[in-house]
């Protein structure tokens, strides 16, 4: 599956019911989401991952659950591409690009000049995560050679996530 936007879930980021921020994003253009919330009970992520993935079928969309080495990779550095590409997963991820309020203890920003000297030295995909909050950034990270973005806390706290989406996808 080929899109320009990954959703990361996050229900305590959430300013709504995940299954209502999700199906608004998904309204937006969202195809791709990773489930997170790890730490809900099998049952209660099991059940919630059965209805995001019925959201995402009427769509034609996709569900990975975050866990899924196989997928994708979280990637910090140029090491960990290399081996997300040896791995021969479908996409990665590095991170974070910008300042993120999501997830700070990361260490500083890698900015758009190491995307631009890492997303195209490996044979995959390689999303820009981290602090993409607003259609420039989209641009900015496209520009320097990602695929695409990943988002997860600027749309969990969207007022309207269908919107955002649409005006990320629209970059």
């Amino acid at each position: 599956m080929v899109t320009r936007l990954v959703l990361f879930t996050d229900r305590r980021q959430a300013h709504r019911p995940l299954d209502e921020v999700v199906n608004r994003a998904i309204d937006g253009g969202a195809r791709l989401v990773v489930l997170g919330e790890q730490d809900l009970p099998d049952g209660e992520r099991a059940a919630l991952a059965d209805r995001l993935r019925g959201m995402l079928d009427g769509v034609k969309g996709r569900l990975v659950l975050a866990e899924d080495t196989t997928a994708f990779r979280k990637c910090h550095d140029q090491a960990e591409l290399f081996a997300a590409a040896e791995a021969k997963v479908g996409f990665a991820t590095l991170s974070p690009i910008f300042p993120t309020r999501s997830k700070p203890g990361y260490g500083p920003p890698l900015g758009l000049a190491a995307l631009a000297r890492m997303a195209l030295v490996v044979p995959l995909p390689v999303y820009a995560l981290g602090g993409v909050d607003s259609p420039a950034r989209v641009r900015d990270c496209l520009d320097e050679g990602a695929a695409g973005v990943a988002v997860m806390g600027a749309v969990m706290r969207a007022d309207d996530p269908a919107r955002f989406v649409k005006e990320l996808m629209t970059a």
